[in-house]
């Protein structure tokens, strides 16, 4: 590479800095150090912008302990940014076997920890080395993937990414996106820049090094400057991609009601349309995006079944229910420590929990989700009363009959619950309170009038509030 090309180099850098910069408050800059050629590479140009510039600049270095040279490693990128006048500050990460693999476990590890080494140092934009060739790998990985115009659209010049780096004032910038690894290579040599070789960038288990060193010399060979022309389509991607959410936005807009999917409206659209508000939706809510076959599948099955049918579909990161023709999110809970099992019979039945109130304004009941209040009331149960009664709490039976107030008829807890529009779901979860065979209480429904007291007596209402989830 010439001097020329490498001024050039350096400028393009220094104005794509200066651009990230001018877009908020970011007055120091870090970087991510692994010590290989492409961030060796841009720790160089990030120090000549930091002393042409008077802009704090940090390294940080993330440690696996995968690999036996790691240590090796960690010493060589101090070093290096020790002789560069560059701060310098490691994290090490203990990888853990998963499902996801060695690859997905260490990159997930990786980005956290370089999130919260941004925090500890009041860093809010993080340069990645990401570079041509990189974006070139994402979009034929998403390709094969089969991947929609999200995953085609490769990796963003910037953006923040608070899941994945748990550091929600932190912009993840990809300043050397345009620049070829053959460039890069080029500028190492010239500037004499050391660093070090990971022995996994090589091993072919990993789909990214299949295609590095089998797939992509074949593309370079038959099509020279293919990396150009993939950035190219993920570029039209992204702006297809760009605009799919802005149509998801106004129809999401459209179609909730109290933060639920009203399913008649759903229904009038186009599957397509569909598809794309509801994963819009998970999106939103911070779940893995399903598959199209998965969204397929759950539609049919919520959208398409009769009218007062309780639906649900199991999400791998929450439940899809239908009620009242609404859609619903909600989490997957455990199950209760009183909960009992609906195929129990006769002695194997468990009984509920047995307590006496002695005045508290409040008793905690873990087994049941929650805890209960005794509140002062000017309509309610005699204190005195109260505590003289052998209370249980426990979850419904059956057959449990309640009057609210003198004016309103006794009914069976099914018919308040849907008087009061209690989700199925929600009813198994709210327990009741009962005195000997006389029910007293019921969550999400309130008090049975039969034993309120009068003045002048000192009234208690009794109240459930349930453990967020």
């Amino acid at each position: 590479m010439s001097q020329t090309t490498n001024a050039a180099l350096a400028a393009q850098f220094a104005q794509a800095l200066d651009a990230l910069r001018a877009q908020g408050e970011r007055p120091s800059v870090a970087i991510a150090y692994s010590g290989g050629l492409d961030s060796s590479a841009l720790l160089h140009l990030a120090a000549q912008y930091s002393s042409a510039h008077d802009v704090p600049l940090s390294a940080f270095h993330v440690h696996h302990g995968i690999s036996p040279n790691a240590d090796a490693w960690l010493a060589h990128c101090e070093a290096t940014c020790a002789r560069l006048g560059v701060p310098f500050a490691a994290r090490r990460v203990v990888l853990e076997k998963t499902r996801s693999g060695v690859e997905a476990a260490a990159r997930k590890l990786r980005y956290a920890a370089l999130g919260a080494l941004c925090a500890d140092h009041g860093v809010r934009l993080m340069l990645t080395a990401h570079h041509l060739d990189d974006q070139a790998e994402t979009v034929l990985l998403q390709l094969l993937r089969g991947s929609g115009t999200a995953g085609l659209s490769g990796m963003d010049a910037a953006n923040a990414a608070p899941e994945l780096l748990g550091n929600p004032d932190l912009v993840m910038a990809r300043p050397l996106l345009p620049v070829s690894r053959q460039q890069l290579e080029a500028y190492a040599a010239a500037h004499d820049i050391a660093w070090v070789e990971d022995e996994s960038n090589t091993h072919p288990r990993y789909a990214r090094n299949a295609l590095r060193h089998q797939v992509m010399p074949a593309l370079a060979t038959a099509f020279p400057g293919y990396q150009e022309r993939f950035a190219r389509s993920a570029a039209h991607a992204q702006s297809a991609q760009r605009l799919l959410t802005e149509l998801a936005v106004q129809d999401l807009a459209g179609c909730l009601v109290d933060d639920c999917i009203d399913v008649a409206k759903l229904r009038a659209m186009s599957l397509d349309r569909a598809y794309n508000m509801l994963r819009y939706w998970f999106g939103l809510r911070a779940l893995r995006m399903p598959s199209t076959a998965w969204l397929s599948e759950m539609v049919t099955q919520l959208v398409e079944a009769r009218h007062d049918a309780q639906l649900l579909v199991t999400h791998p990161d929450c439940h899809i229910r239908r009620h009242r023709d609404r859609l619903y999110i909600t989490p997957k809970l455990a199950d209760l420590a009183g909960q009992r099992d609906p195929d129990d019979e006769g002695i194997f039945v468990k009984e509920g929990e047995r307590f006496a109130w002695t005045g508290e304004a409040s008793m905690a009941f873990p087994g049941y989700g929650g805890v209960l209040h005794f509140d002062p009331a000017q309509q309610g149960f005699d204190s005195a009363w109260l505590r003289a009664q052998p209370l249980q709490i426990d979850f419904r039976k059956g057959g449990e009959r309640l009057k609210p107030a003198a004016n309103r008829p006794t009914r069976p807890l099914k018919y308040h619950y849907q008087a009061c529009n209690v989700p199925a779901w929600e009813r198994e979860r709210l327990p009741v309170v009962s005195s000997g065979k006389d029910l007293l209480f019921a969550a999400g429904i309130g008090m049975d009038c039969h034993h309120f007291g009068s003045a002048p007596a000192s009234l208690i209402s009794l109240r459930w509030e349930a453990h967020p989830a």
